[in-house]
């Protein structure tokens, strides 16, 4: 058994899961109160492995698990009921979802819907409020390790920096006490004398709510050549191999030698995640297979030509043992390969061949549930006595528990250890071939699984990516679990203003919105308006708005996602890809934004995204429908640049007049209006786009932009 993992976060009326990690389920397990508030009265049942703790009364509790190997300590935080961040119905652990929508029920900024994957749902009964964010620094002052926070207010809350507050936890696993530690209202100081190999800390933001946490992790590392400490400064996101920086003054202060401190923030998405262009590949529609050995061959044979449209990472559809439906998310063996896709040797050719031309491949994890068909579960149903029936979470006699009343699958029981196991097992097999696992269902597998799971794997690689599939995202995902979120929220917009049936700047909206709901600063997000489960946009919202959420895509904050064949105007959704029938005016549009993408650091994830004071010249014998357009900046450094989207059907004539510079300080965060010039050339086209009355656009507009203030 492995200790239990990080300090939680919690609120009274909230519940947390607890698991034993990495565990022997031929072994007993116990859990129990060790400290607790002098007001609680709350105990844990003495023989269950897997526990929810419910706690019944605010402070700091501690909570014990013992074996017969070894015993671990896990800190729990508990806030008062009042400052939960999620309200959620009555009798209700909120470890999954319950209820969904089927695809085509998004709604715009509040909400987004749709079926992913093996599927996913929405819950529409719970009420997400507006929360702090924090985001921890790391820094080596003399003989300390120093650790800031920087905490800022929700957005629709009038509170100041200096009304929040910061509370900073050490994790269990790491032996420094907290009698040498000294902490102040946004700082914690550590001596390095009283730090071993690791310390990490933790830490909330606090107003009326708590926020999601952030950690922070100091590590000693021996060096090679055998000198003198060596510091290292705060290692940029994923920068793992960066060489370390010698500070020769540091050095004769600490009594440490031929040791380096590294520091890195664990919850930063790995730095290679956030500057590709991800493609999903539905593995049995992607390619015609009868002149190869197998579908891997066939999808080998396609990587140039992915390659030459500007792509970098692959998300494949599951590629394991399965029922036969077509989409594979219905898996009867999980350490095998499709028979009908190839073998394991062919699936692993596919991805060194990927990496061969610099493509990462990103393996479709499905954890929630198995088909019916599995063998455990044939084995399981109806038998009480079989050795797989508590592997299942049983409505009835013969009906498993699963979602939207899908027929093929039966979820797992993850109560039961053996079921962990043998996931866990699934997750050690596959992170040795895949960069990353996309994972289906997120909402379904409870927090504790992900929290483990996400340790394994970063402990195996760093930058190993975890993308997880929730609708509605939720911002507490980001704490200690997943790296990147599918952008549901902006999803859903683009197809409400696709359809006509939202204003277009309801997509600033929709980048606001994660902020609103409380994911930190660092969060990384998935950009797509399509998928395996969705009507194609080109179908449901016409090519011309098809066109312009192209650039939506490529021109707003995080990583865009084309779904096979996206580019080329397929219109079936599941079909083979009509190659012979590609649309070359669409391909070239996609091939042109991802080369500006990857030009422009300004489009990319770490460019800010700001509002443009801009008009549309209505001209009455064109029809221009005004809602149907949006405009923004977006800068990084001292480059600016002014995007534009038209959704509809008639190209729009546009004026920029003035963009809007954030402001932040201490207590206030606002915003400047300042002057901009734009450069009339649409770097999306190459040519100019200059009118009569101003910038002329049909879809995409990308123009370079002079900011006339001393801010740059």
């Amino acid at each position: 058994m492995q200790h239990p993992g990080p300090p939680r976060f919690i609120a009274v009326g909230e519940s947390l899961q607890l698991s034993p990690r990495d565990p022997d389920p031929e072994m007993s397990y116990q859990w129990y109160i060790e400290r607790a508030p002098a007001s609680s009265t709350i105990k844990l049942p003495s023989e269950e492995p897997v526990v929810e703790f419910a706690p019944d009364t605010p402070g700091t509790f501690q909570i014990g698990v013992e074996s017969p190997v070894n015993d671990y300590s896990l800190t729990i935080r508990v806030f008062p009921g009042s400052f939960a961040p999620i309200t959620i119905p009555e009798g209700e652990s909120g470890s999954g979802g319950v209820s969904g929508h089927q695809s085509g029920s998004a709604q715009p900024v509040r909400k987004s819907a749709g079926v992913s994957g093996s599927g996913s749902g929405m819950r529409d009964d719970t009420v997400e409020r507006g929360r702090p964010r924090i985001q921890l620094q790391g820094d080596v002052a003399g003989d300390e390790l120093v650790i800031t926070a920087d905490a800022q207010t929700r957005p629709d809350n009038e509170s100041t920096h200096s009304d929040i507050d910061v509370e900073f936890l050490i994790d269990d696993r790491d032996d420094v006490s907290s009698d040498v530690v000294s902490t102040t209202d946004r700082e914690m100081r550590i001596p390095m004398e009283a730090v071993g190999r690791r310390v990490r800390i933790h830490a909330v933001a606090v107003t009326d709510v708590y926020s999601v946490p952030d950690s922070i992790e100091f590590t000693r590392d021996p060096q090679p050549d055998g000198g003198e400490v060596v510091v290292e400064t705060e290692t940029p996101a994923g920068d793992t191999n960066r060489q370390t920086d010698i500070v020769e003054s540091d050095a004769e202060q600490l009594d440490i030698s031929n040791r380096a401190i590294n520091i890195r923030r664990p919850n930063e998405p790995p730095k290679w995640a956030t500057d590709v262009t991800l493609y999903e590949i539905y593995v049995r529609g992607f390619v015609d297979d009868e002149e190869t050995d197998s579908i891997f061959t066939a999808l080998t044979e396609r990587l140039d030509y992915l390659a030459e449209l500007g792509v970098d990472c692959l998300w494949l559809t599951p590629v394991l043992q399965n029922d036969h439906a077509p989409h594979g998310y219905n898996i009867t063996d999980f350490f095998h390969i499709a028979s009908d896709l190839g073998d394991s040797e062919a699936y692993e050719t596919f991805v060194d061949a990927a990496h061969d031309r610099g493509m990462t491949v990103l393996f479709d994890l499905v954890l929630n549930h198995s088909a019916r068909d599995h063998p455990f579960y044939q084995d399981a149903v109806g038998n009480p006595d079989s050795p797989y029936h508590d592997w299942y979470a049983w409505r009835s006699e013969d009906e498993p528990e699963t979602y939207f009343e899908w027929e093929y699958i039966a979820n797992w029981n993850f109560q039961n250890l053996e079921v962990r196991r043998h996931l866990l097992d699934v997750v050690d097999k596959w992170m040795e071939v895949a960069d990353g696992f996309r994972c289906d269902m997120a909402w379904a597998v409870p927090n504790s699984f992900w929290r483990e799971l996400r340790d394994r794997v970063k402990t195996h690689d760093p930058e190993f990516l975890l993308l997880d599939e929730t609708i509605p995202y939720i911002a507490d995902f980001h704490g200690g679990m997943f790296d990147m979120h599918f952008d549901t929220t902006l999803y859903s917009t683009l197809r409400e203003v696709g359809r006509g049936h939202a204003d277009a700047a309801g997509i600033l909206d929709a980048i606001d919105q994660r902020e609103a709901v409380g994911f930190p600063p660092h969060a990384a997000f998935m950009l797509y308006a399509e998928n395996h489960d969705e009507t194609r946009y080109i179908v449901e919202c016409g090519e011309d708005a098809a066109m312009a959420v192209a650039g939506a895509l490529f021109t707003l904050p995080g990583v865009p996602m084309l779904y096979g064949g996206q580019e080329i105007g397929q219109r079936g959704r599941r079909d083979a890809l009509a190659w012979d029938d590609a649309r070359e005016k669409i391909y070239t549009h996609y091939q042109r934004l991802i080369e500006l993408r990857n030009e422009i650091s300004a489009l990319g994830v770490d460019g800010s995204i700001n509002p443009v004071d801009y008009t549309i010249v209505d001209d009455i014998e064109t029809s221009v429908d005004t809602e149907r357009v949006v405009a923004y900046e977006r800068r990084a450094d001292e480059e600016s640049y002014v995007c534009i989207l038209n959704f509809g059907e008639t190209p729009v004539t546009v004026t920029i007049a003035e963009t809007s510079i954030p402001r932040n300080n201490d207590e206030i965060k606002s915003n400047e209006s300042v002057n901009v010039d734009v450069s009339a050339e649409n770097l999306v086209t190459g040519e100019s786009a200059a009118g009569a009355e101003g910038l002329v656009v049909n879809n995409v507009g990308v123009f370079a932009a002079t900011i006339n203030s001393d801010i740059n």
